[in-house]
């Protein structure tokens, strides 16, 4: 409990400064990047940032009118940018969006330096469902992220032979719940290899997050020695329309989504990150942290040392997107 409670007041109170910002990014002219929800909250904000330093970013959701208003208040924001924005639609929780989406992209690009798994959902109904009939949160937050990246990992691969070593990355969404409302050890599995659906959305919510965080692990096993690099961050407690299921109090303790984007940009862009820090954790707002021992025996394969839950939950997850890819 006591390592709990530290986790929670490091990632909460007293942060520093971000250390990396758009006043400090270095210039993005030429690099492609996608972030999932870059529409709205943190992921609006981010995109904001690297327009600023001329990126070309796809914001990828469901809502394309959005995007546009999106767009329109960035670039009235931004006044001199000689980046691009562009919309790609696309709906996590419909693993058929997920592939049609990828298809358009790739028909469009040559190149993609960064993806962000940035948006999710959070404190959904716990009857609510996938298209494909997944429990809303780890369809949304895990499958549609995970089947996003398997299809755009040969593009990944092929820009990190021409760009600066560990400047390819995935970056995956997960939060300070895996450590304070997750089950024990992350995802729990049942008897067939998939995870359980737990009596509160809360819980579910908190499995997502740390399916985030296998997976992140997972990749960097698979396909570290590539040039693409893999971690997990927490962007902070903010307020956003990520929230909008939650309670006022939740609402109102929250810091702006400009400083979740730090982390992210962080994650994403900071030289600090390297190919020797593959599988990093990053926490706000830009810091490398790290998480709970519970999951930290997940995330490890049994010849590691770990329970090798990480590696079943991946499997699970090949299996439900298999006929997507």
């Amino acid at each position: 409990m006591g390592a709990i409670f530290s986790s929670f007041v490091d990632q909460t109170w007293f942060i520093p400064s971000p250390p990396l910002t758009e006043t400090t990014l270095p210039d993005q002219s030429g690099k492609v990047h996608i972030i999932t929800g870059g529409y709205a909250g943190v992921g609006y904000a981010l995109t904001s940032l690297l327009y600023t330093c001329n990126a070309t970013v796809y914001i990828a959701g469901r809502s394309s009118s959005k995007a546009e208003t999106a767009i329109a208040a960035i670039n009235n924001e931004v006044r001199k940018s000689d980046g691009r924005i562009e919309v790609l639609q696309l709906d996590l929780a419909d693993l058929e969006s997920v592939r049609r989406a990828v298809g358009v992209f790739l028909g469009r690009e040559g190149r993609l330096d960064v993806l962000v798994n940035n948006a999710g959902i959070m404190a959904t109904p716990r009857w609510r469902e996938s298209v494909q009939g997944h429990e809303l949160q780890i369809g949304t937050n895990c499958l549609g992220p995970f089947l996003l990246t398997q299809l755009l990992l040969p593009l990944l691969q092929k820009t990190a032979l021409v760009v600066p070593t560990g400047s390819v990355r995935v970056a995956w969404a997960a939060s300070l719940v895996i450590d304070i409302s997750a089950p024990s050890g992350g995802v729990v599995l049942d008897a067939g290899g998939a995870p359980k659906v737990h009596a509160t959305s809360g819980i579910n919510y908190g499995q997502s997050k740390s399916g985030n965080v296998m997976l992140a692990a997972e990749m960097v096993r698979r396909c570290g020695g590539e040039g693409v690099v893999s971690f997990a961050f927490n962007p902070g407690h903010l307020r956003m329309e990520l929230q909008r299921h939650s309670n006022f109090l939740q609402k109102a303790m929250g810091y702006p989504a400009k400083l979740g984007a730090y982390t992210e940009l962080f994650a994403g862009w900071s030289s600090e990150i390297t190919l020797e820090k593959n599988g990093a954790y990053v926490i706000p707002w830009g810091r490398i942290g790290t998480y709970n021992s519970a999951l930290r025996k997940a995330v490890l394969s049994k010849e590691q040392g770990g329970d090798g839950t990480a590696e079943r939950f991946l499997e699970w997850c090949e299996r439900e997107t298999r006929e997507y890819m």
